[in-house]
């Protein structure tokens, strides 16, 4: 059955259709929260809510991206939510006077594994760990940054810009093991 068809269905309140889509999509979603939440119990705990979420709010899905693009967000959403639950807010300092630089230059040392970039981004102080995993795990680009976090662009950029220096210094320490 089709994705179209299926949503349609899940529009008219049918289980079963609701199930299949559930199927379908559960197992990548658990992997976006994860990257997040870095635990499977609350990670599974968002993507019930999420899919909870996505079932009441079915009819404002309008088709003009693809199901699981419009979920994935959902998920995202819903696990960063979480995570600013579980900390304590913390005063932002206004960033809208920095000035930004655009510098496409994600190059690493050589000899770095995946799994150290990973864990140097998630060492990355919070206003910044979530601009780059956005950016680079995520692929979201800077309008949709700044819509998830409620950020400026020009906040999303130079957090991005400085989070990528600070990773980078963590993984040239790596590299050179100083």
């Amino acid at each position: 059955m089709l994705h179209i068809e299926l949503v349609e269905k899940c529009k008219a309140n049918d289980r079963q259709a609701q199930m299949q889509l559930y199927r379908q999509y559960c197992d990548g979603m658990f992997c976006v929260a994860m990257r997040f939440l870095k635990n499977s119990d609350d990670a599974e705990d968002v993507l019930q809510d999420s899919f909870i979420k996505a079932f009441q709010r079915i009819g404002q899905f309008k088709g003009d991206v693809t199901f699981g693009a419009w979920l994935k967000r959902i998920v995202v959403n819903g696990s960063i939510d979480f995570l600013k639950s579980k900390h304590q807010r913390t005063v932002e300092l206004n960033e809208s006077y920095l000035q930004v630089a655009e510098e496409d230059d994600w190059s690493v040392e050589e000899g770095i594994s995946i799994d150290q970039v990973k864990k140097a981004i998630e060492e990355l102080p919070q206003k910044y760990k979530y601009v780059v995993q956005l950016f680079l795990v995520e692929g979201y680009d800077h309008s949709e940054i700044s819509e998830i976090l409620g950020i400026t662009e020009t906040a999303s950029r130079t957090r991005l810009l400085r989070g990528k220096t600070q990773l980078k210094e963590k993984l040239k320490d790596l590299a050179y093991g100083t």
